[in-house]
């Protein structure tokens, strides 16, 4: 009955969304603002402690379906990367549960307001400027996943990545 994508990377095409009752998405913005890739990690980049996370229908456009229902997801300004997606893996399950319940009573609507768009993430945009003070790169720091992308900085012809981690207080 149900098809969830949850930090999926393609579109998913009518022919197969015609399998199942209902496919739906998990967006981590505020719809129509901030359709694309990787929107919380852009907005938290923007300097954002809280974020929408959208639940809405799969369309052949990209983030353009019907509005389910929304949540906000409030981080604190020290979340690491991994705290970050706990926190909206987290809310992403109570919009997964909501809609099992409510399939069949909820009435999607359509989005409202000017679309805007986030690109798609590269190497480039997780290199840091080492002759920033520390402060200015510290969102991307944390936003920055060490295993998949890594933050890092060039000196002298050398790549070199960071890990930040949290120490006891």
């Amino acid at each position: 009955d149900f098809l969830f994508l949850v930090s999926c990377q393609e579109i998913i095409r009518a022919a197969q969304r015609s399998r199942y009752r209902h496919t739906l998405v998990l967006h981590a913005s505020d719809l129509p603002e901030g359709r694309g890739m990787s929107p919380h990690v852009w907005q938290v980049l923007a300097g954002h402690n809280e974020f929408v996370l959208s639940l809405l229908n799969a369309e052949d456009e990209v983030d353009t379906g019907a509005i389910w229902r929304k949540q906000s997801v409030r981080i604190q300004p020290t979340d690491l990367w991994h705290e970050i997606d706990a926190q909206l893996f987290d809310a992403e399950l109570s919009l997964i549960s909501w809609a099992l319940d409510h399939c069949d009573t909820a009435t999607p609507k359509p989005q409202q307001g000017e679309a805007t768009y986030y690109r798609r993430r590269t190497p480039e945009d997780s290199r840091i400027d080492p002759s920033k003070p520390l402060r200015e790169s510290f969102n991307l720091l944390r936003v920055a996943n060490p295993n998949r992308y890594p933050a890092w900085f060039e000196i002298d012809g050398q790549r070199y990545s960071v890990k930040l981690e949290k120490l006891p207080s």
